[in-house]
């Protein structure tokens, strides 16, 4: 669980830091408004999970399993704009986004 924790945390640093440092800076494609909405749903959602699990809530499951199909989406809107950075954070998202689905699909720890 403790790897999961951490890939939550990475995507939701890296989306953060693409969003506020590199799309709202370029402009374009790059801030269309359902871009900027899926970015900011995957960042609350890496959030949400990680906490989810970090307190071994026996919601974490249904909780990874929306965060895995959020990061699913916005990695689809990040592929969509072609550049590498964009390319970074759709890597992140489905790295999320497996792991995620990886919790969903396990029992609870005792």
């Amino acid at each position: 669980m403790h790897e999961a924790i951490n890939v939550c945390w990475e995507c939701r640093a890296t989306c953060n830091d693409i969003l506020f440092n590199y799309c709202l800076k370029t402009g374009g494609e790059h801030v269309e408004e359902a871009h900027v909405k899926l970015m900011m749903d995957c960042i609350q959602m890496c959030q949400t999970s990680a906490d989810f699990m970090t307190r071994n809530s026996e919601l974490h499951m249904a909780i990874c399993n929306a965060c895995a199909d959020v990061c699913d989406k916005c990695a689809e809107s990040c592929e969509k704009i072609d550049c590498t950075t964009m390319k970074r954070c759709a890597e992140a998202c489905r790295r999320c986004a497996e792991s995620c689905r990886n919790m969903a699909n396990m029992k609870k720890a005792a």
